[in-house]
């Protein structure tokens, strides 16, 4: 047995190892009943062995809490509403939003959703989090001195809490802007301006106003859901191709989750093996189980399916019986006035007097805005205050999925955020289902609605209806985002969906006819094609022809251009920043009798609305015709050249895309801790996936894998900047490396292959 150490660090007993040998060391530790062997490889990963399930995610909580501490409790603090105690005054707004949308349904639904045991799973992962935050003691990770307080015992609630998981269910933002548009345009030229997918005209409710919902009626609930001082992204690519596409005779798959790009890292890698347990992969460091990844008998991968989970009801308010004029403390709902539920709570405010914040709902959900003038509030129904939708605790169940069968019940469970989920299985099997929880509507989803009682939701899809394909004659599966319905499919899970030049491209590389290794699927994850270039570039060609200036010199370059992301070239600069503004030049020329819509449209550009200007029914519409366009896309050139030429100077050779599209891993709150940037290849719109503002990648794949369903040990994964939050860890930013040259590491899973690549081992041991 290794020297016992009842003390945090997790190098005390190195000095005392013979040249070579591996460092154990013991922590005797309340609440175990056995002891867990916990065997960390030479990239920072966990692989827990446990002689029990209890045991097994104590220590799953107690070892995340080793690496991400930190990260951790800014997640609790977020999903409670308790920011503002170490943030200050600023983020009392936010906090306001968390408590709004905090689940306050049946606790024993609650549980009883993610599974039989998820309670008894939750509360001993939680009480491993708590046992790691009692051993550390005063060791703590350097931002706790730097905001000057210490890490809290968890509650068993802790991972259910909603705000941390409200982006994935969050379309409000886009049925106010739809909203904006209709009062301003009218309904049938917003259909052509946004068109829905499937088609279908846009409803707006009879007889209700739309004027006056702006961004400001959601009263700052987008950043409820953001991650702490980042933007919300959401994105991925997943696939998985069969035994004939395969060079091994089994089954391959791959996925790329697309989050934004954060340091630490958005996803922890672990692996969990206990009796009935043997899943390894990653998933959210303060929530148990394995969201990504496989077990011994099959393997699964995510992409947002983007389902429309959300509504914006306007709720018309006046005044209660007997209550003093002008209060607006009622709200009229099905011919009868209902007072809206008050609750008040305390907050306390880092340098500053606590606040008391008043939280008000109606029956639909929150109140996120009141406009005493028109007389109305803005209410958020969401899925978040249904049982089971804490984000990712489905994956309890999935993760000790069999076979298709087991897979396909366990998704049922999979509420939030919905996913298409990606499935294979030792035996050569390959599927896919779009899982979550999906409201059934008699309307769109696409406009505020009355909140009278006109439209409300009547149940939801079950699980088993919703869409999904099993060994298909293609031979593979793939999803990024894209409109997923199959043919036939008339359910109307969402008419809002990422554009289809990711899912292109990765149809087209899986399509091919030829068998695949992982290696051909680590170099297809990093694919720099733009299908977006392709589409418009010969349209800008065609302009300047047209127009006399076919020589000019950037048209030369862009004509020559292989039309690859790739970070040696100048071309895919001046493309990244020529397509925005081609945008912004068409939709002002659709838009010159309403430039302030053109001016609300212009930063969100829809390339797929662009691309459809040539149309023939759209080009005989469009005011100056083809003529119009051209001018439009040369003027666009000229406007990226002076934006390219104001941040990076007149010489067009220092504009090489590697050095302007860089990510970036700054530190939340010390340059101390800063990484250097990285050269990125790619963008938004190729399957490589690194967008974000001002050229900088600022989301895409932190996370990679690509597993072998052959043989498991031959699964790669990818991770950034490192397994650890902890600024002083070797493992905080070694896998910076790997990531930023596109490279990945093995996702070892035997134990002789993980013995074989053994770091460290730690022993968990009962305190008798």
């Amino acid at each position: 047995m290794p020297v016992v150490d009842t003390a945090p660090s997790s190098t005390a007993a190195a000095t005392f190892l013979a040249p070579g040998a591996i460092p154990e060391t013991t922590h005797v530790l309340p609440g175990l009943r056995g002891s867990v062997e916990v065997r960390r490889d030479r990239w920072g990963v966990p692989h827990i062995y446990a002689g029990n399930t209890h045991d097994l995610f104590f220590a799953q909580g107690y070892v995340a809490a080793q690496d991400r501490l930190f990260q951790m409790e800014m997640w609790r603090r977020q999903g409670e509403g308790r920011l503002a105690e170490v943030l200050g005054a600023a983020a009392v707004d936010r906090d306001r939003g968390a408590r709004l949308f905090a689940y306050r349904g049946d606790m024993s639904r609650e549980w009883a959703a993610y599974g039989p045991d998820a309670k008894a799973i939750v509360s001993a992962f939680v009480a491993g989090v708590n046992a790691r935050i009692a051993a550390v003691g005063d060791d703590l990770p350097p931002e706790f001195g730097l905001l000057g307080f210490k890490p809290e015992p968890w509650d068993i609630t802790v991972p259910l809490a909603r705000a941390t998981g409200l982006s994935g269910v969050s379309n409000a933002s886009s049925e106010v802007l739809r909203a904006q548009l209709v009062t301003a345009l009218g309904a049938a030229r917003v259909d052509e301006l946004l068109p829905a997918d499937p088609v279908r005209p846009l409803d707006p409710a009879p007889g209700l106003d739309l004027a006056g919902v702006s961004s400001a009626s959601l009263g700052g609930f987008g950043s409820t859901f953001g991650d702490i001082a980042y933007n919300r992204v959401e994105g991925s690519n997943n696939w998985v191709v069969g035994p004939t596409k395969t060079a091994t005779g089994g089954a391959i798959l791959a996925n790329d989750p697309h989050r934004v790009i954060t340091n630490p890292a958005v996803r922890y890698l672990t692996h969990l093996v206990a009796p009935g347990w043997n899943v390894i992969g990653a998933g959210e460091p303060a929530s148990p189980g394995v969201a990504i990844g496989h077990n011994d008998r099959i393997a699964f991968g995510l992409t947002v399916v983007g389902m429309d989970q959300q509504d914006v009801y306007v709720e018309s308010l006046g005044d209660c019986p007997g209550a003093q004029a002008g209060s607006l403390g009622c709200y009229r709902f099905r011919g009868a006035w209902r007072p809206l539920k008050t609750i008040r709570e305390r907050v306390r405010v880092k340098g500053a007097p606590d606040r008391v914040l008043t939280l008000q709902f109606s029956v639909h959900g929150p109140v996120v805005s009141i406009d005493s003038t028109r007389k109305r509030a803005i209410a958020i129904r969401s899925v978040h205050s249904e049982p089971g939708t804490a984000a990712y605790l489905g994956s309890l169940v999935l993760d000790r999925a069999r076979n298709w069968r087991d897979f396909q019940q366990a998704m049922t469970r999979w509420l939030m955020p919905s996913e298409n989920m990606i499935y294979a299985d030792v035996a050569g099997n390959i599927g896919w289902v779009a899982g979550g929880i999906m409201p059934r509507r008699s309307w769109s989803g696409l406009l505020p609605v009355p909140g009278e009682g006109t439209h409300e939701w009547t149940g939801f899809v079950p699980g088993m209806q919703l869409p999904r394909a099993y060994n298909p004659a293609e031979g593979f599966i793939a999803t990024a985002n894209h409109n997923i319905l199959p043919k036939g499919y008339t359910t109307p899970i969402a008419y809002e969906w990422a554009t289809r030049y990711r899912i292109d491209r990765v149809k087209e590389l899986v399509g091919e006819a030829r068998r695949f290794t992982v290696q051909d699927f680590e170099s297809f994850q990093h694919d720099d094609l733009s299908t977006l270039a392709m589409a418009l570039v010969p349209r800008l060609i065609e302009a300047a022809r047209a127009l006399g200036v076919g020589e000019r010199r950037e048209i030369r370059m862009l004509e020559g251009w292989n039309r690859r992301m790739s970070r040696d070239q100048v071309a895919p600069t001046l493309f990244s920043a020529w397509a925005p503004a081609a945008y912004r030049r068409v939709i002002s020329t659709e838009l010159k009798d309403r430039p302030d819509v053109g001016a609300m449209l212009a930063g969100r550009p829809s390339y797929s609305w662009l691309e459809g200007s040539w149309e023939p029914a759209r080009l005989s519409k469009h005011p100056g015709g083809r003529a119009a366009l051209d001018s439009a896309l040369l003027g666009a050139l000229d406007d990226a050249v002076a934006d390219l030429t104001s941040r990076f100077g007149a010489d067009q050779s220092k504009w090489r895309y590697g050095d302007i599209h860089v990510a970036t891993f700054r530190h939340p709150l010390s340059a101390k801790y800063d990484l250097a940037a990285v050269s990125r290849g790619g963008d938004a719109n190729t399957v490589y996936a690194t967008g974000g503002a001002n050229f900088r990648q600022s989301a895409g794949a932190s996370f990679r894998e690509i597993i072998d369903l052959k043989d498991f040990d031959k699964s790669v994964v990818t991770n950034v900047p490192g397994q650890s939050g902890d600024p002083r860890s070797p493992h905080y930013s070694d896998l910076l490396p790997l990531w930023g040259n596109d490279q990945y590491f093995p996702l070892v899973y035997s134990r002789g292959r993980v013995e074989a690549e053994t770091e460290s081992v730690l022993w968990l041991v009962r305190k008798r």
